[in-house]
């Protein structure tokens, strides 16, 4: 979050409590999709990026970042940028913490899990190890690549026996 001196501090701060729609207990900051806060020849823009292109929920997020901005008397056209790419390595340490706590695993750093994205065949897995956010054991299994969200996993921990989300990493 950019500091006091920042002329649209306030704004971030206002934008704290708009939360992601889909993982109520981070907010979009943290998450690492909101992007920037701007002054443009049109006026405000808040730059936002969704954690993948096809990402259901950004209508959400846009209509409650102009909402929290209306309420507080601010206009502001919402900007949805694709490029660069949303990474995980954006979310903040705040939001690994959150979702480990509200039971979803958090990703792996992609720029230190470099073999993430090379194509795997069956019975041949050298994934990265995936904590259960329950019980931190990590004799877990991916039972599904998409869990409650395409940007997340099904996994099951082999201890605990519980089945948790597992937020991938991009």
């Amino acid at each position: 979050m950019p500091d006091a001196t920042d002329p649209h501090h306030a704004i971030w701060e206002m934008l704290e409590t708009v939360c992601d729609p889909e993982i109520p207990v981070v907010n979009l900051r943290e998450m690492g999709v909101l992007r920037a806060i701007r002054q443009s020849s049109e006026g405000l823009e808040v730059v936002i990026t969704p954690t993948y292109s096809g990402c259901p929920a950004m209508d959400q997020m846009r209509d409650d970042v102009l909402d929290v901005l209306g309420k507080n008397e601010i206009q502001a056209k919402v900007i949805t940028q694709l490029a660069p790419a949303w990474s995980s390595d954006w979310m903040t340490d705040q939001a690994l913490d959150k979702l480990r706590a509200y039971g979803i695993a958090p990703p792996h750093n992609c720029t230190s899990a470099p073999n993430e994205n090379i194509l795997q065949f069956a019975g041949r897995s050298n994934r990265s190890i995936v904590a259960c956010p329950q019980c931190q054991s990590i004799n877990t299994t991916e039972t599904s690549h998409f869990g409650s969200t395409a940007c997340k996993a099904m996994y099951k921990c082999l201890d605990c026996m519980e089945p948790f989300d597992y937020f991938k990493p991009y």
